[in-house]
């Protein structure tokens, strides 16, 4: 299988949408609000993108300063593309345009909790969020 690995190419709001909904990720993500997809691609800062043809089958979609923190927000690849190593291919090429002191974090869809320890992350349970429609006290 011939994946082509592009690093910040441009990836429509539609074919960004057509990964998620072949993934699994698609499940936790916004897929019926495109003007939210559209600002999830064009606000990123890193994308890779792992292509079959003129096909888009894996993305690593990021936000980082490129000096301590990047955000993994979506490590998504096609369910026919799994367990092929396009997501840990992704992962490292993702790695690869970051300083060396830049850490790597992601909040990790619960089937896929496992995932990342194989790929030397580190778990950390100090994590929070808040939902936008949570109210601050």
């Amino acid at each position: 299988m011939d994946i082509d690995y592009k690093i910040n190419a441009p990836v429509s709001a539609q074919t960004f949408l057509d990964l998620l909904k072949g993934s699994t990720l698609g499940e936790r993500r916004p897929i019926n609000d495109l003007e939210c997809i559209t600002g999830m691609v064009n606000n990123s800062n890193l994308m890779i993108s792992a292509w079959q043809g003129d096909t888009l089958v894996g993305i690593a979609r990021s936000v980082t300063d490129f000096h301590y923190a990047c955000y993994l927000s979506d490590l998504a690849v096609l369910t026919s593309h799994q367990r092929l190593g396009i997501g840990k291919h992704l992962q490292i090429l993702t790695q690869q345009q970051l300083g060396p002191q830049c850490k790597l974090i992601l909040l990790a869809a619960p089937a896929a909790n496992e995932y990342y320890k194989h790929l030397g992350f580190e778990h950390n349970p100090r994590c929070w969020v808040l939902d936008r429609n949570q109210t601050l006290n």
